[in-house]
C-alpha cells in the first residue's frame, strides 16, 4: 500500500509550472486542484518553503493524503474541500484577497484512476460512478448513462468526447438500457465497443471506450462550467506580475483557456468593424504562451498520462495595461 508521500502520482509539468510561476519568499500561490500536492510542493520547495498556499479540491481522500504531503512545510499551506470555481470562499477564509501565482490542472489524478470503486475507468470493474467529490449528492454517470435522453447522450461523447460516433455509442446505450440497467464500467465499455465497426476497433490506438467515459466524466462533473466560471472571476485576485497556468488535457478545455486568454491580452472590446476604440478597456494580462507548452518526450516515457497534456500561461499586467515594473514611456 502507498503511503501518502509514495502516492503514484507524477505531477505533469512541474518543472515548467515552476519556472513559470517563480515562487518567492512571502508570496501567496493558489493550487486550484490540489490533487496529491504535487505542484504545490514543487512551489513551495523552489521558495525553500517560505511562500504560502491554498490548496483546493473536491476529493476528500485526495484532500487528506494531499495534507499529509503538505506537512513537510508545517503552517504554510491551507487547504479546502472546494471546487476550484469556489476559490472565493477559500481566499476570504485564509483572509487573502491577493495571489502572486495560480495553477489549475484539469486532469483526473493517479488516485481516481486507479481505484475501480470511483468509476473513473475501463481498467478495473467498478460502479458507473465518476463523481470527482463523492459526497455532493450530484448525479452519478449511472445516473446519467441509464436516463440521459439520447441527444444529450449523443452531445455529451460527441462533443466533450471529440467522438465521432456518439450518435452511434449513444444509439447503442440506449437500445441495452432498455433491457437492463447499465450499472458497472466493465459493462458500459463493453457497449461501447460493440458499437465500434470491427474495422475500427482493430485500428485504435486506445480503448474504444476511453473518449466516452472521458466525456461522460466531464458531464457529471460539470468541468467546462467549473473552468469558466473560475476563468470569469479570477484576474481581479491576481497582482500585477502573477501568473495563471493551467493543464488541460481536452481539446474544449483548452478552447476555454485560449479565449479567455485571448480576451484578457486584447483589452478593447468594440466590435471589429469599429475603427477606433471608444471603450477604453486596457489590457488586463499577456500571454507567455503563443503556444500551449507540450510535455518532453522524456516525460512522455517516464509518464503516458502527460501525453495530452497542454499548458498555457498568461500574466497579469498593471493597471495601465503594461507590465508589472516596467515604466510609461
Amino acid at each position: 500500500m502507498n503511503t501518502a508521500h509514495e502516492a503514484p502520482h507524477i505531477p505533469v509539468l512541474l518543472e515548467e509550472i515552476v519556472g513559470y510561476l517563480t515562487p518567492r519568499v512571502g508570496g501567496r500561490y493558489l493550487d486550484g486542484t490540489l490533487g496529491l500536492a504535487g505542484h504545490s510542493l514543487g512551489l513551495l520547495r523552489a521558495s525553500g518553503g517560505q511562500a504560502e498556499l491554498v490548496g483546493l479540491d473536491r476529493d476528500e481522500q485526495a484532500l487528506e493524503l494531499a495534507r499529509e504531503r503538505l506537512s513537510e512545510f508545517p503552517g504554510r499551506a491551507q487547504t479546502f474541500h472546494l471546487a476550484f470555481s469556489d476559490f472565493e470562499q477559500a481566499l476570504a477564509e485564509a483572509g487573502w484577497d491577493k495571489l502572486d501565482g495560480a495553477v489549475l490542472d484539469l486532469g483526473v489524478s493517479s488516485l481516481q484512476l486507479d481505484e475501480a470503486e470511483r468509476g473513473f475507468s475501463f481498467m478495473a470493474d467498478g460502479p458507473l460512478d465518476m463523481r470527482m467529490d463523492a459526497t455532493s449528492g450530484q448525479d452519478t454517470a449511472r445516473t446519467l448513462v441509464n436516463r440521459a435522453h439520447f441527444e444529450e447522450l449523443k452531445h455529451i461523447i460527441r462533443d466533450l468526447g471529440d467522438e465521432p460516433l456518439g450518435g452511434k455509442i449513444a444509439r447503442a446505450i440506449v437500445r441495452i438500457r432498455e433491457q437492463e440497467e447499465i450499472r458497472t464500467t466493465a459493462r458500459l465499455a463493453e457497449i461501447v465497443a460493440k458499437a465500434y465497426p470491427p474495422d475500427r476497433r482493430r485500428e485504435a490506438r486506445n480503448h474504444p471506450a476511453t473518449r466516452t467515459f472521458m466525456a461522460l466524466r466531464m458531464a457529471v462533473n460539470n468541468e467546462i462550467g467549473e473552468i469558466k466560471e473560475f476563468l470569469e472571476r479570477i484576474v481581479p485576485y491576481l497582482n500585477p506580475g502573477a501568473r495563471l497556468a493551467v493543464i488541460s488535457f481536452h481539446s474544449a478545455e483548452d478552447r476555454e483557456v485560449k479565449e479567455a486568454f485571448r480576451l484578457w491580452a486584447k483589452g478593447c472590446r468594440c466590435p471589429h468593424t469599429q475603427q477606433i476604440c471608444t471603450c477604453d478597456r486596457t489590457p488586463l494580462a499577456r500571454i507567455l504562451t503563443k503556444k500551449p507548452q507540450l510535455p518532453t518526450q522524456l516525460e512522455m516515457d517516464r509518464n503516458p498520462r502527460s501525453r495530452s497534456a497542454k499548458l498555457r500561461v498568461a500574466e497579469r499586467l498593471g493597471p495601465d495595461g503594461r507590465p508589472a515594473g516596467e515604466v510609461a514611456p
